[in-house]
């Protein structure tokens, strides 16, 4: 069977729980899904100061699933189940097996329509996933980005609501910008892609099914590494970072 570890930058349980279900169904039966949270940083990232620690977090804790005696063999991928990817270059950089992040994957699908727009939660994601989809290679294709004043924690506490503000932005975006598909992007906003789908008359991508899908199919950086590990010595950080310390990619 295959294994997919999925990271959860944000502190908080509930975001894990909901990316569990949504990955594992996503998935299939044939894929064990396995949800490891960030054991420092903020429950819900939100702003640059947010991100900045939990690209820390998410290499902390893809070490500290590494070097657990009872987590072997490696998983086949790993996805960090936060639409910004914290960490992804760095954790591409030290892994074995690949690794991509719900906005990557999320870039790759909706590009095949075409141009694209994002919807989101959290007024700062904005100038941050512009600066993303650049980095990646993808800001050709993005027309633009919508955030919702309310993070994505706020909008997964009350979905009611949530659906009706995220389907009359997506309805927007591909009003004002004649985008051939749209990005609800958020590990928060699991499942409410399929839920306004019905209201939009383009694509909706729901980041976490597109993670999901992408991290166990072909992709697009292959791994170089052969033994998981970073390439510094470190000081002050966790022992099971410092574990993976000093092991040379090839």
């Amino acid at each position: 069977m295959r294994q997919l570890l999925v990271i959860n930058p944000n502190t908080s349980a509930s975001v894990s729980a909901l990316l569990q279900q949504h990955v594992q169904v996503a998935a299939g039966s044939h894929v064990a899904v396995r949800t490891a949270t960030a054991r420092f940083g903020a429950p819900y990232i939100a702003c640059e100061a947010s991100y900045a620690v939990a690209a820390h977090a998410a290499l902390d804790v893809w070490a500290y699933e590494l070097v657990q005696p009872l987590r072997l063999p490696l998983p086949d991928a790993v996805l960090i189940g936060c639409f910004g990817d914290p960490g992804l270059m760095a954790l591409r950089e030290s892994s074995p097996v690949p690794v991509t992040g719900l906005a990557e994957a999320s870039f790759i699908e909706a590009a095949r329509h075409g141009r694209f727009a994002i919807v989101t939660g959290g007024e700062r994601w904005g100038p941050m996933l512009q600066r993303l989809a650049q980095a990646l290679g993808h800001a050709h294709a993005l027309a633009g980005i919508h955030t919702v004043a309310p993070t994505g924690a706020q909008l997964a506490a009350d979905p009611e609501a949530a659906r009706s503000l995220l389907a009359q932005a997506c309805r927007d975006v591909v009003r004002q910008m004649g985008v051939q598909a749209v990005i609800l992007g958020g590990a928060g906003l699991a499942g409410m892609a399929a839920a306004v789908q019905p209201q939009v008359a383009v694509p909706v991508i729901d980041s976490v099914v597109a993670g999901a899908h992408w991290a166990l199919r072909a992709h697009p950086v292959p791994p170089e590494r052969k033994v998981a590990g970073f390439d510094v010595a470190w000081m002050g950080v966790s022992g099971a970072m410092a574990a993976l310390g000093l092991h040379p990619g090839a």
